[in-house]
């Protein structure tokens, strides 16, 4: 009997004409033949449902009645799995090909890689600067959020985050890759379990790439396998009031786990203002906009 190698694991949610093309990418994504699909629908009403029952027989399907958000689904996903690969995988991401063949044969390289991430593109063929990271601790996410990281690209004390100072070209070992498309071994999971489901969407990915990195793993970013990312085309797209509230209450849980007890409390005092701050005038330009 033939035993499932990759697991591609898919949360979606009203993002049908995106998950069309995903899925068609996935095939020559890998000369392997033994994979599965798995895709979690978070209660879509675009049709994608009916695409995937009638047009789709060997995708694996759950539906769930309400939106539970994406962490929890993801979970469900790779729960059910049976691949000693995990792909997470977003459906407005397309594979090109042997991408993933490539991150397989780069894991397998070293026994402690826990979890390894392609060059991701945006559609106009420029590079998605989110698809390797370092760790998000303040000083980091000050820079970000405050341009600096922009401004002075070459400058490691403002690039912590986005690493902009690293060839895009070249393998680096990184702090973590974008769950837009992250391959995982089977191994770390069973070391350190599944996304924090705390996590409605969001940081759910550098959440649980800094668990693995806490945890001995190492985590690499593989520019020879290529996916592009068309962001934000699923369900962020359709709900952006909720997206963005989420977002920025995933970066308040980040840091209240993984560093608020190295700050003082008037420190973090200010620094969960500032990101209630930043969500306000966030939500206040999208309100403008409607």
């Amino acid at each position: 009997m033939n035993e499932t190698l990759i697991s591609f694991c898919i949360v979606n949610l009203n993002a049908k004409n995106h998950l069309i093309s995903c899925l068609k990418s996935i095939s020559t994504s890998t000369k392997c033949n033994l994979f599965e699909i798995i895709v979690v629908d978070n209660n879509s009403n675009d049709g994608s449902i009916e695409f995937l029952r009638f047009q789709c027989p060997e995708v694996k399907l759950i539906i769930n009645s309400r939106n539970d958000g994406y962490t929890k689904a993801m979970n469900k996903a790779l729960r059910l799995s049976k691949g000693k690969y995990k792909v997470v995988l977003n459906p407005d991401t397309e594979l090109m090909p042997n991408s993933i063949d490539i991150m397989i044969n780069y894991m397998k390289s070293s026994k402690n890689i826990g979890i390894v991430g392609p060059k991701v593109l945006n559609m106009d063929g420029s590079f998605q600067k989110s698809c390797r990271r370092g760790i998000a601790r303040p000083g980091a996410v000050f820079s970000y959020f405050l341009g600096l990281s922009e401004k002075y690209p070459a400058n490691k004390k403002f690039t912590g985050y986005h690493l902009n100072h690293l060839d895009e070209n070249i393998i680096h070992e990184v702090s973590g890759v974008s769950g837009s498309c992250m391959l995982i071994n089977i191994n770390l999971i069973n070391k350190i379990g599944y996304f924090d489901e705390r996590y409605f969407a969001y940081q759910e990915d550098s959440d649980y790439c800094l668990t693995a990195i806490n945890n001995g793993w190492k985590i690499y970013y593989n520019p020879a396998a290529i996916a592009i990312h068309h962001g934000g085309k699923g369900g962020s797209h359709h709900l952006p009031f909720k997206a963005n509230f989420e977002w920025h209450r995933s970066y308040f849980r980040y840091y209240d786990k993984h560093f608020s007890k190295n700050y003082s409390i008037p420190f973090n005092i200010f620094y969960y203002a500032m990101m209630l701050g930043k969500l306000i005038f966030a939500q206040t330009r999208l309100f403008i906009k409607s």
